[in-house]
């Protein structure tokens, strides 16, 4: 089982000691996230794909966020913006903008990119590094700034 998968259940069992119900809740959605894409992938998932699973539940609960301050519901922004808090808890140390840029820099190098073109490749190269650690919308960003003439 991997580490990350073993701290969720680990904090499942602690949230029902302590009857934090919304916590509760919050992590038997996660677990049952993890749980399904193991099933329909028919593998025990990793750090890593667990990492950008959790990635996919955060742009999930921004993009909800959003749509419920567009509707006035502050209510549910409160709500997905706690749960959202939970999950963000389990990502590693978020790398900052410069973090990225020199990472970028460095992938470009190892991959001897030269143009736009290349981008594919190096984001290839990029994405394992940087997963969960950082926007992938702020890594294609600093990649296109370095990439374009």
């Amino acid at each position: 089982m991997s580490a990350l998968k073993q701290r969720i259940s680990d904090d499942v069992k602690q949230a029902m000691r302590e009857r934090d119900k919304e916590r509760l809740s919050t992590l038997r959605l996660l677990t049952a996230a993890i749980k399904q894409k193991e099933v329909d992938d028919r593998l025990e998932l990793d750090d890593g794909h667990i990492l950008a699973l959790l990635d996919k539940l955060i742009r999930q609960y921004s993009d909800s966020i959003e749509q419920f301050k567009k509707g006035n519901r502050y209510d549910l922004v409160e709500k997905e913006t706690r749960e959202l808090q939970i999950v963000l808890h389990y990502l590693p140390t978020q790398m900052t903008r410069d973090e990225i840029a020199s990472l970028v820099a460095d992938t470009i190098d190892e991959t001897s990119a030269t143009s736009i073109r290349d981008m594919g490749k190096v984001m290839g190269a990029l994405k394992p590094r940087v997963q969960g650690r950082a926007d992938m919308s702020i890594v294609s960003e600093l990649l296109k700034q370095q990439l374009s003439p």
